[in-house]
């Protein structure tokens, strides 16, 4: 996981959170998602930290993937948002997910 820079207490992170439920849910589906996601690692300089786990339990309301991605700032966001890398896994998600739902508070 990339880490973050020291930040003074007044100096709010943005985090956007998303969360994937896949149209395949194989285990080689769900890896290969994964893959795509993390290997966002590096490649945005906006993107200050990055997290994709997956599921657990299983429940019947779970969702398979999820996306922990940290931000200075909503500008940072904006710029990452379209960003070229992340458009190239927008498309690949948008091929393979049932679902998606998503989150953006200052942390």
């Amino acid at each position: 996981m990339i880490q973050n820079r020291s930040r003074g207490a007044n100096e709010a992170m943005i985090t956007h959170i998303v969360m994937f439920k896949l149209k395949d849910r194989s285990p080689a589906s769900i890896a290969r998602s994964v893959e795509v996601l993390k290997n966002l690692e590096g490649k945005i300089e906006e993107l200050k930290s990055i997290e994709v786990g997956t599921d657990v339990l299983h429940s019947e309301r779970s969702y398979d993937i999820a996306l922990v991605t940290k931000f200075e700032s909503l500008e940072a966001l904006g710029a990452y948002q379209v960003h070229p890398e992340h458009q190239k896994v927008i498309a690949h998600m948008n091929e393979v997910r049932e679902a998606a739902v998503s989150v953006d508070y200052e942390s």
